[in-house]
């Protein structure tokens, strides 16, 4: 059995990461395939959870992403293609590039969106309170505006429809463009 790939779908709230990585997905070249929705791992915390998003949780931020990230390594070792989906920013890619120097093929992929856009997909539909969601989704644009050796794995998806950025996603995937 070939080992499967990892491919990480990354980006502020609002860009498409989790619609396009389901299609990524359900639509793969591989016998197999698996889409890691990332935030089903916060969601299964049961105590003493903090909102990834405070300055305190950054400790249980990175227990939570070697957790997802040892998951999307067992499926791959099974074969599977593992699309990873959700909100992994280059300041957490340490233990994904010691992934690859133990010869997994990982892929990292950035979608973003214009600041505007962004703020319009993603403000309305979170749990937060709208002036919470607000600074948490604009700071969370922020961190993914300017990215220097990383801007090559960018995808804009400001006018791009959910078709043009899968056909993109996919591309930097066959050309081996997103790899770590």
């Amino acid at each position: 059995m070939q080992q499967g790939r990892i491919v990480v779908v990354t980006g502020p709230p609002g860009t498409g990461k989790t619609t396009i990585s389901s299609i990524i997905a359900r639509e793969s070249d591989k016998e197999r395939s698996v889409h890691m929705h990332t935030d089903d791992f916060y969601h299964d915390l049961s105590k003493g959870a903090i909102p990834p998003h405070l300055p305190e949780s950054d400790e249980q931020n990175r227990i939570v992403i070697e957790a997802f990230l040892e998951a999307a390594k067992r499926y791959a070792r099974g074969g599977y293609d593992v699309i990873v989906d959700g909100i992994i920013g280059v300041w957490f890619l340490g233990p994904w590039l010691k992934t690859v120097q133990e010869g997994y093929e990982v892929h990292y992929i950035i979608l973003r969106a214009g600041k505007e856009q962004t703020m319009r997909r993603a403000v309305e539909r979170s749990k937060l309170d709208r002036k919470t969601n607000r600074e948490l989704v604009e700071a969370m644009w922020g961190q993914f505006s300017s990215l220097g050796a990383y801007e090559s794995h960018v995808i804009d998806t400001t006018d791009c429809s959910v078709e043009e950025t899968v056909l993109a996603v996919r591309e930097k995937i066959r050309h081996r463009s997103g790899l770590l």
